[in-house]
Formats: structure tokens, C-alpha cells, sequence
């Protein structure tokens, strides 16, 4: 576009040129004839001159009047050009300036765009390092809870007459290795609630994958024993909040997270179905509800397949 409006203006140019030339020679012609006008037709008819000499001065007169009248026209042409090359050039102009504004206003656009990626950008990145800490903070609270978990299972099978004979793996349906053992199948759960949170699914935010059940419900609710047992653990732990744990026997332990209150103390005997806490979200979910596992020998297990849901 600026190389057609710069032809433009070079076309404008050698037309001014050429007009310039054809108005100075105009003038003199016009100067020229002011000066010595130009024999009058009908006067050199009647002169009584020779008649060749009067042809011949009619002939030149008839060239000079031609010669001007084509000045004149080629005058007019060149004006009327110019005019023609002045709208071309503003057309093309205005052209040019709302292309560069269309322009420069795309350019904006894409550098804003680029600001608002790199906004956006540097905002998942903050998110992922917090995941990450996140991450790293629910792994170290899993392995505090092993620990504790461990060091309980050692305390129980060290203390004389406690019961505690090791079992290698969970019993199978129709094993009844204990009492604890042979109430697979047959155990509630320790509160009625939504099931959001199923034993080895993903968590939402991408932390490591349930090793238990977690059941929403209001807080307040009571919360059970799923069977009879001796509380081998009371307290808050961060990631669990309030935290209790019950020994079974036969090293089977289950534990209750995120509770509101604890209604027991360690070296509390309870019953099943006996209420031992309340709902919370102590944890620090954003739901309150109850985090609920089941193991063995230190090793969490589903605790689906050992409840009986109606």
C-alpha cells in the first residue's frame, strides 16, 4: 500500500512537472500574441495581397490557433489528472491509516494475549509448586501415621498377654482367624454419610490415592466403633486432625480421622456401634465428614469388603 501511494506521488510530481512546463509555455504564447496580434482572417482577404502569401498566412495563423487550442486541452488534461492522482492519494491514505490502526490494534491484542498467557502461566506454575507441596505434605502425613500405626503394633505385640499373634495377610471370607477375622463381611460403617472417597482412588488434587473411605456428613454426627476394641490412640495429627485408633486384636486396627470431638481416651474399651467421636473436618477438608481405614499388621486394606451396606 505505501509502495502504491508513493507511485502515487511520483505520477503527482512529473503531472505538476509537466503542467508547469505547459503553463510557461502558454504564457509566452499568450505574451507572444498580446504583442503582436495575429492578422485578422476577413483583413488579409481584403488586403489585395498576393494570394499565396494570404493562403500561406492563413495556413500559419490556422496551426498557431491549433497549436494553442492543444495547449489548452493538455493543460486541462493535466489539471484534471492531478485531481484525479489527489483523491487517488488521499483514498489510499485513508486506506493505509485504517489498515495501520487495524494493525496496531491486533498488535495490542497479540501483546495482550501474551501478557495475559504469561499471567496465566506463571499462575498454574505458583499452583503446581503448591500442589507439589501439597503433595509432599499429605505423603509426610501418611508416613507419620505408618510410623505411629508401627510403633503401636510393636508397643502391642511386646506387651505380655496381649493377644497380638501375628497374621500375615487378611483372612479370606470363610476364615475366622480371630475374632476381628471372622466379622468380615459383616462390619457397619462407623457413620451413615455420602461415600465420596473409596479406598485406592485418586484424589481430586492429585495427591497420593485413598487408603480408606471417606464419608461426608454433617458435623456434629456421631461416630461409631466398628467393633469392639481398646483406643491405642487419641490425639490431633496434622493431615488427620482429630485422630482416633482402636486396636482389635490379631493386629487389626481401625482408625477415625477429621473428627470434630473425641469422646474416648487412649486405653478407653469400647463396644461396637459404641460412639466414640463427632464429625468434623479438623483435617482441614473443606467438607466435613469422617476419614475411616482398616488395617492389618500396620497394612491399610479396602473397607468395603468387609462392611455389610444395605
Amino acid at each position: 500500500m505505501r509502495g502504491q501511494i508513493q507511485s502515487i506521488a511520483a505520477r503527482r510530481g512529473a503531472a505538476r512537472a509537466a503542467l508547469a512546463k505547459q503553463q510557461q509555455a502558454l504564457g509566452r504564447l499568450l505574451v507572444a500574441r498580446e504583442l503582436s496580434p495575429a492578422p485578422d482572417a476577413l483583413r488579409l482577404a481584403l488586403s489585395g495581397k498576393d494570394p499565396a502569401d494570404i493562403a500561406r498566412m492563413l495556413y500559419y495563423l490556422a496551426q498557431a490557433s491549433r497549436a494553442v487550442s492543444q495547449l489548452i486541452e493538455s493543460v486541462r488534461a493535466n489539471v484534471a489528472e492531478l485531481g484525479r492522482l489527489r483523491s487517488e492519494a488521499q483514498e489510499r491514505a485513508a486506506r493505509l491509516g485504517a489498515i495501520e490502526a487495524q494493525q496496531r490494534a491486533e498488535r495490542d491484542r497479540l501483546l495482550a494475549e501474551r501478557r495475559e498467557r504469561r499471567r496465566v502461566l506463571q499462575q498454574l506454575a505458583g499452583e503446581i509448586r503448591d500442589k507439589r507441596r501439597q503433595i509432599q505434605a499429605m505423603r509426610a502425613d501418611e508416613r507419620r501415621l505408618a510410623r505411629v500405626v508401627r510403633e503401636i503394633g510393636r508397643v502391642l505385640q511386646a506387651k505380655p498377654g496381649a493377644g497380638y499373634a501375628r497374621v500375615e495377610q487378611v483372612p479370606q471370607p470363610g476364615e475366622a482367624q480371630g475374632p476381628f477375622a471372622s466379622l468380615r463381611g459383616k462390619l457397619r460403617l462407623p457413620v451413615r454419610g455420602e461415600l465420596t472417597g473409596r479406598f485406592g482412588a485418586p484424589r481430586i488434587d492429585g495427591g497420593p490415592g485413598f487408603k480408606g473411605l471417606f464419608i461426608r456428613a454433617p458435623e456434629g454426627e456421631p461416630v461409631r466403633a466398628v467393633a469392639a476394641g481398646r483406643v491405642v490412640f487419641a490425639d490431633w495429627m496434622r493431615g488427620f486432625g482429630n485422630l482416633l485408633i482402636v486396636d482389635h486384636g490379631e493386629g487389626y486396627m481401625s482408625i477415625y480421622a477429621d473428627n470434630e470431638a473425641l469422646l474416648k481416651q487412649t486405653g478407653d474399651r469400647v463396644d461396637a456401634g459404641e460412639v466414640i467421636a463427632t464429625v468434623g473436618s479438623t483435617g482441614g477438608n473443606e467438607k466435613s465428614g469422617l476419614y475411616f481405614e482398616l488395617r492389618h499388621l500396620g497394612k491399610a486394606f479396602d473397607p468395603l469388603r468387609w462392611v455389610k451396606l444395605k
